[in-house]
């Protein structure tokens, strides 16, 4: 029998069951997301002959990597497979929270004159949860807001979407926290070394995209004193020298000041998807979603900052265990080649660049000499 090489503790119910799972698991993976969707946990054990007692539905789930916690839930399903010719196995599934009462269950309800921290608190407690709103948008007043046939769930995810904010719900707690911002998690690093390996198993890293920059963003309103819709307009500093495109807010705002908000959400989520990436570690049991990640020894251009926005925990009984991480928002140098005023992309350090010898016909330095600006000027260039 294979022997784990993980230190793991798994508690159900608040009860330490890892002496009695020891000789059935076979893997652990566990998903720390940013608020898109929740955190999720899924243990694999062998069920051969039906050996195990099927876990209860809701019962509390804790799981530890190496001392560190790195889940907290309820379970949500297990699902026994198995076949004639082979064996069987037993996966039990948890979700971060309990989705199986009021939190998706729609409501009826507003508020007249108040706030955004007020309304989620008030609707949180209309399904049990303890909500924590970020200051930068407890006290955005809102003259209306209302939850018509939306649960908890969608009104909160629908709020996060328009003002920039990371929605999560974690057992009986939600958070309702300003997308990008400090939060006090720890900064994990990474190492990528060719003389002296590090923690960073591999990498594929785009420190820059531009589907989705921006130089501006503007949001309509109603100006009710004057009748009419105007304009609110955010600039969006990327730091990349970017051609200018404007993020033009399809949907309307009510008052200048909303519009104001969503401005500025956009312009997180531009910042946001500047760059993507992914990298996968040796176990990393204390990186977490919203959390910084720095790279180094990849590449100049590539090493930098980066933010963390789903972390996915697998450990196995049969094999090593890993920490692999989705990346976005690039910065600290990420994006940005030093050498490029002296070298041309696949130029060694050092090589000369000779890119530039070839004439306008294309005769020297071996190149094709290919001017699009011609193609079609010539007879012949085009269709018959």
């Amino acid at each position: 029998m294979a022997h784990w090489k993980t230190h793991w503790k798994v508690l159900v119910n608040g009860q330490d069951m890892t002496i009695s799972m020891r000789p059935f698991l076979i893997d652990i993976t566990v998903t720390d997301k940013e608020g898109s969707a929740s955190d999720t946990c899924a243990l694999t054990l062998d069920d051969t002959g039906g050996q195990l007692a099927l876990p209860s539905e809701g019962a509390s789930l804790l799981v530890f990597l190496n001392g560190v916690l790195v889940f907290s839930g309820v379970v949500d399903t297990v699902r026994s497979s198995g076949s004639r010719g082979g064996g069987r196995l037993l996966r039990v599934s948890a979700k971060g929270f309990d989705s199986r009462g009021k939190i998706k269950q729609p409501m009826q309800i507003h508020q007249d004159d108040g706030t955004i921290g007020d309304f989620l608190k008030k609707l949180g407690s209309k399904v049990g949860l303890d909500v924590k709103v970020d200051p930068a948008f407890a006290s955005i007043a809102r003259t209306y807001l209302a939850a018509d046939g939306e649960s908890f769930l969608h009104v909160g995810q629908r709020l996060a979407r328009e003002l920039g904010a990371t929605f999560k719900i974690r057992n009986t707690k939600a958070v309702f926290a300003k997308r990008g911002a400090e939060a006090g998690l720890p900064t994990v690093t990474g190492q990528a070394g060719a003389k002296q390996p590090g923690n960073v198993i591999n990498w594929d890293i785009a420190p820059f995209a531009g589907r989705r920059s921006f130089t501006k963003a503007k949001v309509q309103y109603f100006d009710r004193e004057a009748a009419e819709f105007k304009t609110e307009e955010v600039d969006i500093e990327l730091d990349r020298g970017l051609p200018e495109a404007v993020n033009f807010v399809r949907s309307k705002a009510a008052t200048k000041s909303q519009a104001k908000n969503i401005a500025e959400a956009r312009k997180r989520e531009a910042e946001r998807e500047g760059g993507e990436g992914n990298v996968l570690l040796d176990l990393t049991p204390e990186a977490q979603a919203e959390a910084m990640f720095a790279l180094k020894g990849a590449r100049p251009g590539v090493d930098g900052t980066y933010r963390i926005v789903t972390v996915t925990h697998k450990a196995d009984r049969n094999g090593g265990s890993t920490t692999a991480l989705e990346l976005k928002q690039p910065g600290g140098g990420a994006g940005k080649d030093s050498r490029k005023s002296k070298n041309a992309p696949g130029t060694p350090t050092g090589a000369q660049d000779t890119s530039g010898a070839a004439g306008a016909d294309g005769a020297a330095g071996g190149g094709s000499g290919l001017n699009l600006d011609n193609v079609g000027s010539n007879p012949g260039d085009g269709p018959e």
